[in-house]
């Protein structure tokens, strides 16, 4: 290589390496980033010992959530479940057209969004097998519910409830929102089924 492209070679790597310094701090390069800009450029970073916290410094120590930070974004909660999903380059874009080389993965860059999954209406098939000789017939028989009889188990009749009384959200409207789901349910069966079941738990609990 003459001395013209190496000049150019390294006026491009000091550009790049000026953008990130001076970029947002997630843009900013991390070690094996500078290793390889100081590769192209026939240099070698020495290795460094870990640096001891600066107290003065903004940036958080390694674990820490950043929830005391003044103005900064609270962490996500980390109770809630997880969704993974992977943005890769596409195999054309792996390679530099500058310097011909298969691009190498230095790490990632992770950020963080709430998505809602709306409730779900399913229906519970209570299959009680029958069986019999010649003398005996027997049936299998199937949970108790707290409204024996009723189209209502027990962890819909729970969500009336706690709507109605926890939310203050009218049964009426309830209705509209079971609707949605394809389930058609008259005002009448929503008033019926919550007060039987307040009724059957509060015996229950009362012994």
């Amino acid at each position: 290589m003459d001395l013209t492209a190496q000049l150019d070679r390294t006026e491009r790597l000091l550009r790049q390496l000026l953008r990130a310094k001076t970029g947002r701090k997630s843009e900013q390069l991390s070690r094996e980033q500078l290793a390889l800009f100081a590769a192209g450029a026939g240099l070698v970073i020495p290795e460094l010992e870990p640096a001891e916290p600066d107290e003065r410094s903004d940036d958080p120590p390694p674990g820490a959530t950043g929830e005391n930070k003044p103005g900064g974004r609270k962490p996500l909660p980390r109770h809630l479940k997880r969704e993974r999903i992977e943005h890769d380059l596409a195999e054309s874009e792996k390679h530099c057209l500058h310097c011909d080389q298969d691009l190498r993965r230095i790490g990632e860059e992770i950020s963080e969004r709430y998505e809602y999954i709306p409730a779900q209406m399913k229906v519970i098939e209570d299959a009680c097998f029958t069986y019999a000789c010649a003398c005996t017939v027997k049936t299998g028989t199937k949970p108790s519910q707290p409204i024996e009889k009723s189209t209502a188990g027990a962890s819909l009749l729970a969500q009336v409830i706690v709507a109605n009384y926890a939310d203050h959200l009218p049964l009426h409207r309830q209705v509209k929102l079971f609707a949605r789901h394809g389930v058609e349910l008259s005002d009448q069966t929503f008033a019926d089924g919550p007060r039987h079941a307040r009724n059957c738990w509060s015996r229950y609990i009362s012994g």
